[in-house]
């Protein structure tokens, strides 16, 4: 989500929060925005890092605009936003870890002091990805903060990172985006008619940047049908006792999803976004996700019981957490069609 999009999270309990702490003027060392990807966490620490040191912010009487308003032309502002500031530093997973050394060439460069900052923010991405000797090397780094630096780690959730550097970080958390603003992302910024873009808003899972780029949004009517298949297969499984026909349709789902492990973890965000809905059901019917489907929702949920429902998601959340952890994805997707067609109380 770039940094114009940021309106789409005000409001949020995340941004409010970080505006409180700019207006206190009391920085923590460290940071810990979680929640899906895609939300906008990266976009909101650097423009946590422009507000920590924008020339122009005593100007302003509310602080929380500096998230909000037109973009700052102060020299330091521009600087950040192209990317040639030279004490903002950003740190990517390198494949799929962030590894040792990445870590030590920021230590290395924050030994010094900053060039021109008033405060120097250091971001780093997907944090859960760090192999065991980056986040002991980061530990001590917390342990030992440098002066005038803010560190700022993004990951999904706290508990795929060590607690104890969980436990030295301020832990922002962004939850996703309401399905209304999402539609509304769709219909204003791509011209989507307002009912695709109700089932874009489902497919997204609160996170609108899985559909930013062009062509995904071209393909949006591919990315509905998709979605129909994959209502589908899950239907299957969970409404088939035991394992009759599970290596059939088990083989077909791995093979089509688990060669890409981002389609992979689109696929159980739907899923379990399914299973949701379908325990919703029984108790509030007007508060599923899946909309235009409800008749289906009815139908399916009348055949199964909480417990099971529940069992089913929990088996959604372990895979997921497989495949932050690195999982091989074809065998996390065989092993989660057993544990959906597992027969449950």
């Amino acid at each position: 989500m770039s940094e114009s999009d940021l309106r789409y999270l005000q409001g949020q309990k995340a941004l409010n929060n970080l505006s409180a702490i700019l207006c206190r003027g009391k920085i923590p060392h460290a940071l810990l925005f979680t929640g899906i990807g895609g939300i906008g966490k990266c976009a909101a620490a650097l423009a946590f890092a422009m507000a920590c040191n924008c020339s122009r912010s005593a100007e302003r009487s509310d602080l929380s605009g500096l998230f909000f308003s037109d973009p700052c032309t102060c020299r330091s502002c521009q600087k950040i936003r192209s990317g040639n500031h030279p004490d903002i530093h950003r740190v990517d997973p390198s494949g799929p870890f962030i590894k040792i050394d990445q870590i030590r060439d920021l230590c290395h460069a924050l030994s010094m002091k900053p060039y021109e900052a008033e405060m120097r923010v250091v971001i780093i991405t997907q944090a859960q990805t760090m192999n065991p000797e980056a986040a002991n090397a980061l530990l001590k780094m917390l342990e030992e903060p440098p002066d005038r630096t803010v560190l700022i780690l993004t990951a999904t959730q706290t508990s795929d990172l060590l607690p104890t550097i969980v436990s030295r970080c301020q832990t922002i958390r962004f939850a996703p985006i309401p399905r209304q603003t999402v539609v509304r992302f769709f219909v204003e910024q791509h011209g989507i008619p307002e009912a695709d873009a109700a089932v874009l808003a489902t497919l997204s899972g609160g996170s609108p940047e899985r559909f930013r780029s062009a062509t995904a949004i071209r393909k949006y009517r591919e990315q509905i049908r998709w979605r129909a298949w994959l209502i589908g297969i899950c239907n299957e499984l969970i409404l088939t006792a035991g394992a009759q026909r599970f290596a059939g349709t088990a083989l077909a789902f791995a093979e089509r999803l688990s060669g890409n492990r981002e389609t992979l973890s689109d696929a159980l965000d739907l899923i379990r976004i399914w299973l949701r809905d379908l325990v919703i059901c029984k108790y509030h019917p007007d508060k599923i996700i899946n909309r235009d489907l409800a008749e289906t929702v009815r139908s399916v949920s009348e055949k199964l019981t909480v417990p099971s429902l529940l069992s089913k998601i929990s088996a959604i959340q372990s895979a997921q957490k497989g495949l932050r952890s690195n999982a091989n994805p074809r065998l996390t997707a065989e092993v989660l069609m057993l544990r959906l067609t597992k027969t449950d109380v």
